[in-house]
């Protein structure tokens, strides 16, 4: 069981790579390189301060609420990007990832 927890954290981190991407993705399409680094650096500061698992000011709302809100923009961004099948696929993989990370088993991986 313990091979397909890490599988999942594994994919959750994954998850995150890809919000950043799907950042990048709408900060150039909307105006160019600056703004898609900008988008993308936004969100591993907002990532690191809020959502990380040592995050500076997560808290038992905080972090999920955050999350929630991360993985909702970069979809939003593929889609208005004009990528809306990778939005919907990658919305679907961020919802299924995340409810995986929840299950005790895999849950129990991350506090050690």
């Amino acid at each position: 069981m313990a091979i397909f927890g890490w599988t999942v954290l594994f994919g959750v981190f994954v998850d995150e790579l890809l919000a950043i991407s799907a950042a990048v993705t709408w900060g150039e399409y909307r105006s160019g390189t600056w703004l898609g680094a900008a988008a993308g650096l936004a969100v591993v500061a907002v990532w690191f301060l809020f959502a990380s698992p040592k995050a500076r000011y997560g808290g038992a709302w905080v972090r999920p609420a955050v999350k929630v809100l991360v993985f909702t923009l970069a979809s939003a961004g593929l889609w208005v990007s004009g990528h809306e099948t990778l939005a919907v696929a990658y919305l679907a993989f961020s919802v299924t990832v995340n409810a995986l990370a929840q299950l005790p088993s895999v849950k129990v991986l991350v506090n050690h």
